[in-house]
């Protein structure tokens, strides 16, 4: 959550399909098994991989040339990361594509020959690994996985065009879902990806330490910290809170299920309204 460009390579380089047991989730990537079926947390997901592409070269330095000038290529990367093959009988001529093979000279890492992208191969792996070692994974996931294996192409397909929709487009659905153009321009206005480490003063842990309940470990309090620090608008106190990518990133969802509820109010204050969840460090609990 705090080196962004860490999080860019997990979203984009190959999954190790392996776990040493049912709590070690290894073969889901940099995602729970809810996320996956939900497709929660996309809008992030999205933002940084757009970031990336936008702002820095292959090795993760920033480029010098102006980002708007890699507007159109950094689309691009973004379709072809959620490209879906199509039956092009199948499809309405007034219909976006989603099949974007066509990109796979540019994004080798991204799209295969066939059309599928980086998503939906790691959608499709990580289900069969489900199903083929049920010893490793849990049961209520071994149960899931075939049935949410068999509907996703067409589901993913879906929202691959709904993704397209222009920002200014009539069409009423099209104002309610994630867009690559708002993608886009909240990539602009973030600007390059962060490398940061939940790394607090030490007289600040000891403070924490004092009021953190046993159960809550200190890494989430520490993580929240740094990430509202790093987070923080100029102009305000509070900060999103994206609950599905920090379960992502502890790789479980115990934070969102459990931690949340165990947070001290002498440390955080939350709020969430609307569906949409933020909070804010007390300012005797910030570094210095």
């Amino acid at each position: 959550m705090l080196n962004e460009w860490q999080e860019f390579l997990d979203y984009t380089e190959p999954v190790s399909y392996r776990a040493s047991g049912k709590k070690d989730t290894a073969w889901l990537g940099r995602f729970t098994f809810e996320a996956l079926r939900d497709f929660s947390g996309m809008a992030r997901i999205l933002t940084i991989l757009a970031r990336g592409f936008l702002f820095h070269g292959p090795d993760g330095e920033v480029r010098s040339e102006d980002p708007r000038s890699r507007l159109e290529t950094a689309r691009q990367g973004l379709c072809a990361w959620c490209s879906m093959p199509e039956n092009k009988r199948s499809r309405k001529e007034w219909q976006y594509h989603t099949d974007f093979s066509s990109l796979r000279e540019e994004f080798p890492k991204l799209v295969d020959e066939t059309g599928y992208g980086w998503f939906s191969r790691h959608f499709h792996r990580a289900m069969r690994f489900a199903m083929e070692h049920p010893d490793l994974v849990r049961k209520s996931y071994a149960e899931s996985a075939r049935e949410m294996d068999r509907k996703f192409d067409k589901v993913w397909r879906d929202k691959v065009r709904q993704f397209q929709t222009p920002a200014l487009s009539p069409n009423t659905e099209g104002a309610w879902t994630l867009r690559f153009d708002d993608v886009l321009a909240d990539a602009m206005e973030l600007g390059p990806l962060r490398r940061m480490e939940a790394e607090l003063p030490a007289e600040l842990v000891e403070r924490i330490e004092r009021v953190r309940p046993e159960q809550l470990p200190a890494k989430v309090l520490h993580t929240l910290i740094a990430y509202y620090v790093a987070n923080k608008p100029e102009d305000g106190d509070w900060v999103m809170l994206p609950v599905t990518n920090f379960d992502c990133y502890f790789g479980d969802t115990n934070f969102g299920r459990k931690y949340l509820n165990m947070l001290p109010e002498e440390i955080i204050e939350r709020s969430h309204s609307f569906g949409i969840s933020r909070y804010r460090v007390r300012a005797e609990y910030l570094p210095g």
